[in-house]
């Protein structure tokens, strides 16, 4: 069965928008300034976006603020053809460890995380609709350990359920990641070195633990 290109479908988007005199709104998850920043640079030619920042997952709390403070601090400085704005969610990790219960021992990359897509995307959907935007969108799909399939059907998921057009995307294509990285560098950004929660946290250290020489 041949995969859908989701490359493909965005740029076909950005192509119709072009021929438009109306400049469209993104509304734009976010769940770190290193893989938000391909992201903006690329979709900021194409779109007024506003980044949402909200990560109910990531612990602890001063993980969650200093991820956002370097999200902020990207979205002032990086050059954009049209305005970037940004929308910091609150710290609500209750929401997260509700749906991870029972879902505890999943390896990363598992259900637990795709539960943890959908709430992300929820909210950025919701408030999308709530605030008149024409889409809205995640960064997620940049990293290449996230399922990118399963973020557009969360996506088209949710556009059936709120007033607002979901963008497909696959942000890793067309050397998104390593641009990414290449960004993070030109402008000194923090890059944590696990997803955000307890449990990729915890599965980070076992790794490190059984590469370590003694």
């Amino acid at each position: 069965m041949n995969r859908r290109n989701y490359q493909k479908e965005l740029e076909a988007i950005l192509k119709q928008n072009e021929d438009r005199s109306r400049v469209p709104r993104l509304f734009l998850h976010s769940c770190c300034a290193p893989c938000s920043s391909y992201v903006l640079e690329y979709l900021s030619q194409y779109f007024e976006i506003t980044v949402f920042y909200y990560n109910p997952n990531i612990a602890p709390e001063e993980e969650y603020w200093k991820r956002a403070e370097e999200q902020q601090r990207l979205t002032r400085q990086l050059p954009a053809r049209y305005p970037i704005h940004m929308v910091t969610g609150p710290y609500e990790p209750e929401r997260f460890y509700e749906l991870a219960k029972g879902l505890e021992q999943e390896p990363e990359g598992g259900m637990r995380c795709k539960l943890c897509y959908h709430l992300r995307l929820e909210e950025a959907a919701r408030l999308a609709a709530e605030g008149g935007y024409d889409y809205f969108a995640t960064t997620l799909s940049i990293s290449p350990l996230k399922n990118a399939e399963w973020l557009n059907e969360i996506g088209e998921e949710l556009e059936r359920r709120y007033p607002v057009k979901h963008l497909p995307s696959d942000f890793k294509k067309k050397n998104g990641y390593r641009r990414s990285v290449e960004l993070s560098a030109e402008y000194g950004l923090y890059r944590q070195d696990y997803c955000g929660c307890i449990f990729s946290r915890a599965e980070k250290l076992v790794k490190n633990a059984g590469n370590s020489v003694f």
